[in-house]
């Protein structure tokens, strides 16, 4: 599916903050109708563009106190299979395949302390991955991909026009 500026700058609200905005909030910034935003969102989702809506969950304040990144190293042929398999780890909460390089895996996971991370360690291990290092993450900062955001409605500009 071609993304036409309507669909990037849906993508772009959408990443910014999908539950705080409406369709109408989006159709004023864009400069469509509500009823084509909603169209697009079906279209996008039903093509698998959108995979879902997620929220972004404080770990620590929620009582986990350890967010880990494990890097992995996995067999090429077997990556996949594996990389599905450890969804089924208590405690993982992402996975990315990397292409390139022996260290082709990386698996964040939460815990609450250090014996629950040593066991998610040791079942990853249990599954076939060879943990290579395992890194304590500080933080995490996630923005809007920008190109999206680049065909909306400048709000200053639209002022100054009237």
């Amino acid at each position: 599916m071609d993304l036409d500026a309507t669909n990037k700058a849906v993508l772009y609200l959408l990443q910014q903050d999908a539950r705080r905005i409406t369709t109408q909030e989006m159709a004023d910034r864009i400069g469509v109708s509500a009823s084509t935003v909603r169209n697009r969102i079906e279209q996008l989702e039903s093509e698998g563009i959108i995979r879902g809506y997620h929220p972004d969950v404080d770990y620590d304040k929620a009582g986990l106190q350890l967010h880990v990144l494990f890097i992995c190293s996995a067999p090429n042929p077997e990556r996949e299979r594996l990389a599905r398999e450890a969804r089924e780890v208590s405690g993982v909460v992402t996975i990315q395949e990397v292409l390139n390089g022996t260290d082709n895996v990386q698996i964040e996971a939460v815990g609450t302390d250090t014996d629950d991370i040593a066991r998610v360690s040791d079942e990853l291990s249990e599954l076939g991955f060879d943990v290579v290092n395992s890194k304590i993450l500080k933080s995490f900062h996630k923005q809007p991909f920008d190109h999206f955001g680049q065909h909306l409605v400048d709000e200053s500009e639209s002022e100054t026009d009237e």
